[in-house]
């Protein structure tokens, strides 16, 4: 399935075999700060562990568990991070929604503009009522992604996320269609 979309400065796209190189450079890049709360980002992170992630997105998305997307830039066209939807509920129209960025990216309101272009394609492809994003208490910068996209903090969630072995409790933040679609634009706009 291909996917694209953009906010004219990012664009969130389905991945390319090619981005098996550029994803391994942007993981080896950002280890330090990424590590701490995602454990796929590692010290021994390999090429090979990017090119069995990038060749098995497709499937994962056929069988309607987890899409995910390169964040890229649309004028350098230079791979940013990663974005995507998993744990997707059927019977109650929701998913999960994570994200990433580079460390020589962040800052700059990538995440942000990646997690409102992974909502409203939740929401208008994939036809989902909500979603949740479900950060470590500690992990302030993820908190701050949720909150600048708009996203509602609903509370913590004791120990809600496992990393590395160690169980964390989490702040649950939940977008839903109004958020991206205020009630003036959804007038207006049809």
């Amino acid at each position: 399935m291909e996917a694209e979309f953009t906010d004219g400065s990012i664009m969130i796209r389905t991945y390319r075999d090619s981005d098996a190189d550029l994803l391994y450079e942007a993981v080896r890049e950002s280890i330090s700060e990424v590590s701490k709360w995602l454990p796929w980002c590692h010290e021994e992170y390999s090429i090979e562990e990017s090119r069995e992630f990038v060749s098995a997105r497709e499937l994962a998305s056929q069988g309607d568990e987890w899409y995910s997307f390169a964040v890229v830039d649309t004028t350098s066209q230079k791979f940013l991070g990663g974005v995507g939807l998993n744990f997707i509920n059927r019977v109650h129209q929701m998913a999960n929604l994570g994200y990433w960025v580079r460390t020589s990216a962040s800052g700059r309101g990538v995440a942000t503009a990646a997690t409102r272009l992974a909502a409203r394609f939740g929401f208008e492809q994939l036809g989902l009522h909500r979603i949740e994003i479900v950060a470590a208490v500690d992990n302030v910068g993820s908190q701050r992604v949720a909150e600048k996209a708009g996203a509602t903090r609903e509370g913590i969630l004791r120990k809600r996320l496992l990393i590395n072995g160690t169980p964390h409790d989490a702040v649950l933040f939940s977008l839903v269609r109004e958020d991206l679609y205020p009630a003036r634009l959804r007038v207006a706009g049809g």
